[in-house]
C-alpha cells in the first residue's frame, strides 16, 4: 500500500466516528489555544509595562528610604531633604541633570461642593519634565513656590471633572487639602499610564509645603534623580550610594539604610517576572496537552481493539506490519495536528478580543504558532507509536479469529 492509500484509509477511518474523533481532539485543542493566549497576553502585557517605563526614561535613578524588597521604605526616616540639596550640590561630580524630592499624602481633597479621594504629590519643580509630561493649561509649580512653601497645586484632568465638571476653566480656582485652601495653578495634560492611581487622578503641590502643612514631616519618601547619559546610570548609582552610606555614617558591617532603583532595573525584574509567570501558566496549560495526548493513546487503543478484524484482512491480502504501523500513526497525527490547528485559530480569536478588551497590543509570535505545531505533531507522533506498533504487531490469522 502506498502512502496517499493509507492517508485516505485513516482519514475514513475517523470520519466513521466523527463525535469520538472531536472528542479525542477536545484535550489538544484546549492546551494549544491555552498556550497561544498565554504567550500572547504575556507579550502584550510586557510590551506595554516596558512601554511605560521606557517613556519614564532609562536615565532616571529613584531613591528609597529603607529597603524596598521588603517594603521597609514605607516607614524607615532615613532619606531628608539634607539628602537631596546635598546630592544637587555634586551633581556635576554624579552626573545628576535634575533631582526631585518626593513626599506623598493620600486622602480627601474638595473643592466645588464636591469631595474625593485620591493621592497629593510633593515635588520640586524639575519634576514634570523628569516624568516626561505636559501641561493642558496654566503653569507648574515654580522655584519661588517651592521656596515660599507656596499654598498652590497642579492638578490632573480627572480631578477636574470630578470636582468642577468637564472642560471647567479651574485656574486660580480653590481645592482643599487637608482642611487647607490650595490654588490651581496648572492642569496637566491627559496621560495613559498603567500607574496606580493613574497621573490623571494625581494632585502635584511644593514638596516644602506638602512636609511642613500637610505631613509635619522633616523626611522624604523618595528622591527622583535624572541622569545626563543612560550610560552612566550604573556609575551614578555607585557614587550616590557611597555618598549617602559617608553622610548616614554606616559601618562597612552595616547594611544600607537606603535602596536604589534605576528605571534598567525594573525592565531586568520585569523581564524576569513576566518570563517566569508566563512560563509556569504555559506549563500548566501544556498538562492539557499531556492529558489530550493520554487520551488520544486510550481511544487509539480502544479502535486497535475493535478493528482487530480489519487489520487481519488487510494482512491477509498482502498489507506489511509497516502499513498497519503507518496508518494507526496518520490517524493519531491527524487528530492532534487537525486538533492544533483548531486550537491555534480559537487561541488567536480569544487573544485578539481578550487584548481588545483589556488594551493592550495584540501580538502573536511566530514561535508559539511553531510550537503548537511542532507540539501537535509531536503529542501525535509519541502518543500514537504505542498503539500503532500494537496493531502492526498482530498475527493475520488471530486478528481474523477475534470476535
Amino acid at each position: 500500500m502506498n502512502f496517499r492509500e493509507l492517508f485516505i484509509t485513516a482519514l475514513m477511518a475517523l470520519r466513521g466516528n466523527l463525535l469520538r474523533t472531536l472528542l479525542t481532539m477536545l484535550g489538544i485543542v484546549i492546551g494549544i489555544a491555552s498556550v497561544i493566549l498565554i504567550i500572547s497576553l504575556g507579550d502584550g502585557a510586557t510590551k506595554v509595562i516596558t512601554r511605560e517605563i521606557e517613556g519614564f526614561g532609562t536615565n532616571k535613578v529613584i531613591i528609597f528610604p529603607g529597603s524596598f524588597q521588603d517594603g521597609s521604605y514605607a516607614t524607615i526616616k532615613t532619606l531628608t531633604i539634607d539628602d537631596a540639596k546635598a546630592l544637587m550640590a555634586h551633581a556635576s561630580d554624579y552626573n545628576i541633570t535634575n533631582l526631585s524630592p518626593i513626599v506623598n499624602y493620600s486622602g480627601s481633597i474638595s473643592g466645588n461642593g464636591e469631595t474625593i479621594s485620591t493621592s497629593v504629590t510633593g515635588v520640586a519643580e524639575s519634576y514634570i519634565s523628569m516624568q516626561n509630561s505636559e501641561l493642558a493649561e496654566g503653569e507648574f509649580l515654580g522655584e519661588e513656590d517651592i521656596n515660599g512653601y507656596a499654598r498652590v497645586a497642579v492638578v490632573g484632568p480627572k480631578v477636574v471633572s470630578d470636582l468642577f465638571g468637564e472642560d471647567a476653566d479651574v485656574i486660580g480656582k480653590s481645592i482643599k487639602i487637608d482642611k487647607r485652601s490650595f490654588r490651581i495653578v496648572g492642569v496637566t495634560a491627559p496621560k495613559e499610564s498603567i500607574d496606580r492611581p493613574p497621573p490623571d487622578q494625581l494632585v502635584y503641590v511644593p514638596y516644602t509645603t506638602m512636609m511642613k502643612m500637610i505631613l509635619g514631616q522633616f523626611h522624604l519618601q523618595g528622591i527622583l534623580i535624572q541622569v545626563n547619559n543612560s550610560d552612566l546610570v550604573d556609575d551614578t548609582i555607585n557614587k550616590i550610594s557611597l555618598f549617602l552610606r559617608d553622610r548616614h555614617n554606616l559601618e562597612p558591617s552595616q547594611k544600607n539604610d537606603f535602596s536604589i532603583q534605576s528605571s534598567k532595573d525594573l525592565l531586568n525584574t520585569l523581564g524576569t517576572v513576566t518570563g517566569l509567570l508566563t512560563g509556569l501558566l504555559a506549563g500548566i496549560a501544556g498538562i492539557s496537552l499531556l492529558v489530550g495526548g493520554i487520551g488520544i493513546m486510550n481511544i487509539m487503543l480502544v479502535t486497535v481493539t475493535e478493528r482487530t478484524k480489519e487489520i487481519g484482512l488487510l494482512k491477509a491480502i498482502g498489507a506489511r506490519k509497516r502499513d498497519i504501523l503507518t496508518q494507526f500513526l496518520i490517524e493519531s497525527v491527524v487528530l492532534t495536528l487537525v486538533g492544533g490547528a483548531i486550537g491555534m485559530t480559537m487561541g488567536i480569536l480569544f487573544s485578539f478580543l481578550i487584548t481588545s478588551v483589556a488594551k493592550i497590543p495584540f501580538i502573536i509570535s511566530p514561535v508559539s504558532l511553531l510550537l503548537a505545531v511542532g507540539v501537535s505533531s509531536g503529542v501525535g507522533i509519541v502518543f500514537g507509536i504505542y498503539p500503532a506498533s500494537r496493531a502492526a504487531k498482530l498475527s493475520p490469522i488471530d486478528a481474523l479469529r477475534h470476535e
